[in-house]
């Protein structure tokens, strides 16, 4: 199998890999809470696992998982929580959820991508592409008009316009859609039943969907696949523009 992750090349990999195509993809990932069947880093190991398949296809390197993050955060009792602990709880305090260990500052946040694209831009690269914690994805997306003017890069995210046929590449939290995915691209991670079989109890700090009624690998695929097939061609395009 042909080896995408930038950590697993050796110099001379890296530079077939960056002379065929100059791209390099970057999971944004956490370790948070995605309920009781997923892992606490199934941010990073989605964005993975679909720029491996993505690499694979159009060609380009894979980062590692970023796993810092930015995210709502509240102050109770002296005490900080994020994201899920608030969202998960609308009608009460924010409880901390098991595992979760990934929250920075947005600031912070910007500061590290833009030394991610720095330091990507002078080993060769002239597009990026983020995706993956939907915080960090927004952050990364937003810094576009200036990462790509200061480094000469392009800068992109896997979102397409309209995902309301839930075949997207993380597009709610734990739900069908990252569960369906997580099963397709590591199935040996998923335990559904972790989760409480009665439909009328519904499973903490997961949004969108009902994963136990709508999740499956063969959806997972279907999104892998379909996504696949754009990106490539939106980059096949890119890579035309440079040469």
């Amino acid at each position: 199998m042909t080896r995408v992750l930038y950590a697993e090349l050796t110099p001379r990999q890296f530079r077939e890999r960056l002379a065929a195509a100059p791209i390099a993809y970057l999971p944004l990932g956490t370790l948070e809470w995605h309920g009781e069947h997923l892992p606490l880093g199934a941010d990073g190991l989605q964005s993975q696992g679909f720029f491996i398949e993505l690499a694979r296809r159009i060609g380009g390197t894979v980062l590692p998982m970023v796993f810092l993050g930015p995210d709502l955060q509240v102050e109770h009792e002296g005490r900080p929580y994020y994201g899920m602990d608030i969202l998960s709880f609308p009608n009460g305090p924010p409880q901390q959820l098991d595992g979760s260990a990934y929250w920075a500052p947005h600031d912070f946040f910007e500061q590290l991508i833009e030394h991610i694209v720095a330091q990507l831009a002078r080993a060769g690269f002239r597009i990026i592409v983020g995706h993956g914690h939907a915080p960090s994805a927004q952050a990364f997306i937003g810094m576009k008009p200036g990462l790509e003017e200061r480094y000469g890069v392009e800068l992109y995210i896997c979102w397409r316009g309209d995902e309301s046929d839930g075949l997207g590449i993380q597009t709610d939290h734990a739900a069908a859609n990252e569960t369906s995915l997580v099963m397709a691209l590591r199935p040996e991670l998923v335990e559904m039943d972790n989760l409480d079989p009665d439909p009328e109890t519904p499973p903490l700090g997961v949004g969108g969907e009902d994963p136990r009624v709508h999740a499956s690998a063969e959806v997972g695929w279907k999104a892998v696949a379909l996504n696949v097939d754009r990106m490539s061609d939106i980059l096949r395009h890119a890579l035309d523009a440079l040469s």
